[in-house]
């Protein structure tokens, strides 16, 4: 609606509750997504955060008061809920998460009855909805029915064990070191990977919603324990999951946290090694790495906006087999074409299985190019001063996917663009050499910082 805020972000609504959200609005908006979807089941599932059991209980009561039976998961990852409403015949889903936002924060996800999340302009229909108040309401005798659902997990597991070669990954018993971030995949992913054979080691394996271990973000600062324990035990490969287990941050075997886009490249050339030809989803943040490996495969490198909403849908108009962000994020259509780390874990086993490398070996075959990335503190309210205040000071090759992607030559480019979850605005850059990249980061970060501090 015009002049009214938008409540979906880059990945569903996210914010504090009993500080940006109260409990009303969260019961609110389920009565809203209750009507956009009409038709039950719904799924309801939530992850470890300490706010998320009275936010779903919240969430199940607004869609019961709109006439539509409720199945409760319980607490699991996001994409076994997705996988669930896909695969188990329900209408739609609702994921109780903020994913990697700090401990204070919380959300919705909603999936369609594909068990992807739903497109940019469902989102406008449920917010519009919700603005306008036109829930339909159910008399007493029509209110929805709340049951359980005991099936989700041990159904997840077992589609993503259909998806790869178990028996070539448990022939290798790999050694792999989890981190799993106190988060949701601690009820499905160590299970996955002893089912695969593999001598599995924990940190950060009890379900906590403070986050306490290393946070709900994985990135190479996060995960240096993890990096240290892939060295001390000589373990083939690290992993690393976020708050809600859909993303994935690999450890090569000499200790080395790799980001999305590099470990991403190699799942692509072994996705695209079974599917020559086959199309590829990524956004305007990933490394050009990824075009150099579609190349190989005579396979087309389709970019979009940051956001795993706009890789996946994109996903589904181009019928494409693989899409990737560069934050450890990975879809591989076969299975869903959505976001989950548990399944890229897997993938990465099937392709260190068949190449029966080291994988540090692997992806020093890759080209290297050199990357940094930023962020600068913004109100959302400056935002889009901000941004046009910068574009009257760029030059060159412009690309406006997604905030603005400043080209120099071929090989460099940096993106500024503002966050979908937080008050900041992000900046990414990559270039061959690291004098070209620290020289386009000189360039306009003043550029960046004068303008928000300005507003």
């Amino acid at each position: 609606m015009t002049g009214k805020p938008k409540l979906f972000g880059t990945n569903g609504i996210r914010g504090i509750p009993g500080k940006d959200y109260t409990l009303e609005f969260f019961i609110e908006i389920a009565q809203a997504i209750g009507t956009f979807f009409k038709k039950a089941p719904i799924l309801i599932g939530y992850d470890g955060r300490n706010s998320s059991p009275t936010l779903s209980k919240a969430v199940t009561s607004g869609v019961l008061s709109v006439g539509l039976d409720v199945y409760d998961a319980g607490l699991l990852p996001t994409p076994a809920l997705q996988f669930a409403v896909r695969t188990l015949g329900y209408k739609g889903g609702i994921m109780i998460t903020a994913s990697h936002n700090p401990s204070q924060y919380n959300g919705v996800k909603v999936m369609g009855a594909d068990g992807v999340e739903v497109s940019r302009q469902q989102e406008s229909e449920i917010e519009e909805i919700y603005y306008r108040k036109k829930y339909r309401e159910a008399d007493w005798n029509t209110v929805g029915e709340a049951y359980s659902e005991t099936k989700a997990i041990s159904n997840y597991l077992q589609g993503i064990s259909k998806k790869v070669d178990a028996d070539a990954i448990k022939r290798r018993a790999f050694k792999i070191v989890v981190d799993l971030g106190n988060g949701a995949q601690a009820v499905a992913a160590p299970y996955l990977l002893e089912k695969l054979g593999c001598k599995v080691i924990s940190l950060n394996g009890q379900v906590d919603g403070d986050f306490p271990g290393r946070g709900a973000e994985p990135t190479p600062e996060t995960l240096q324990s993890l990096a240290a324990a892939v060295k001390a035990t000589r373990a083939d490969l690290g992993v690393g999951y976020d708050g809600d287990g859909d993303r994935s941050v690999f450890c090569d075997d000499k200790g080395v946290v790799q980001w999305g886009d590099r470990t991403g490249a190699l799942l692509t050339d072994h996705v695209l090694s079974k599917h020559r030809g086959g199309k590829v989803i990524t956004t305007v943040s990933t490394s050009q790495v990824i075009d150099h490996v579609a190349e190989k495969h005579g396979s087309k490198v389709i970019r979009t906006k940051v956001g795993s909403v706009d890789v996946s849908r994109e996903m589904i108009k181009r019928n494409a087999v693989f899409g990737l962000e560069e934050n450890g994020g990975c879809c591989y259509a076969p299975h869903i074409p959505t976001r989950d780390g548990a399944m890229s874990t897997a993938l990465m086993l099937s392709f260190l299985a068949e190449h029966r490398q080291p994988l540090s070996k692997l992806l020093a075959s890759l080209p290297t190019f050199h990357q940094r990335k930023e962020k600068i503190e913004c109100p959302r309210s400056k935002v889009q001063g901000v941004m046009k205040a910068l574009e009257k000071k760029v030059s060159g090759k412009v690309e406006r996917i997604d905030g603005l992607k400043i080209w120099s030559g071929k090989k460099a480019w940096l993106l500024m663009r503002p966050s979908g979850t937080e008050p900041v605005i992000r900046i990414f850059g990559e270039a061959e050499s690291k004098a070209e990249l620290d020289r386009l980061f000189d360039q306009y970060l003043p550029v960046l910082r004068r303008a928000a501090k300005n507003g």
